[in-house]
């Protein structure tokens, strides 16, 4: 596997020459594209690592695993790289997904053009993800979104059915303002 530091975007990349290199910090592909992901700031961090402990808490209980930052194989010409996913089974032997979780989990950065963030999304329920939820430490709102559509989780709690997962949104927010 090859190492990348930098890389310019807006050159065309063959998709086996992305999955076989190794980029700092990691990016994303897009119809030929490596792209850079918005990510490194302390708000995103916390409530990244907050998420990922909260829902690897139940990881016994309920038969799920947890990863953060995973390569997902989307499509043909697409890879991103949510947040957080949680899949439910056996975890995929594959180091590149290319069987969808049933959540996959967006932390907005200040940088993200909303856009850009529903393509992403609309990448991830085309894979098969079931649920995907969209969290701003900004404002402390998250969003849960569907092949129905879109909610707010203005009762503070993002959820998922099948398996059934419930996370406050103060809880994970918490170390956000201690």
């Amino acid at each position: 596997m090859r190492y990348v530091d930098c890389m310019a975007t807006g050159t065309l990349v063959p998709i086996t020459q992305y999955l076989t290199t190794s980029y700092h910090p990691d990016r994303e592909y897009v119809d030929g594209e490596v792209l850079e992901r918005n990510v490194g700031e302390k708000d995103h961090s916390l409530l990244q690592t907050e998420l990922a402990l909260y829902l690897g808490s139940l990881r016994k209980a309920l038969g799920i695993w947890v990863l953060v930052e995973q390569r997902l194989q989307v499509s043909a010409d697409r890879c991103r790289i949510p947040d957080v996913c949680v899949g439910s089974g056996v975890l995929p032997d594959e180091q590149v997904f290319t069987q969808p979780p049933f959540l996959c989990v967006e932390i907005l950065s200040k940088d993200d053009r909303m856009s850009e963030m529903q393509e992403r999304i609309d990448d991830y329920l085309r894979f098969g993800v079931s649920c995907v939820w969209v969290i701003n430490p900004r404002n402390r709102r998250g969003w849960i979104y569907t092949s129905d559509g879109m909610t707010e989780a203005k009762d503070g709690l993002l959820r998922t059915q099948n398996p059934e997962i419930t996370v406050p949104l103060a809880e994970i927010f918490a170390p956000l303002v201690e």
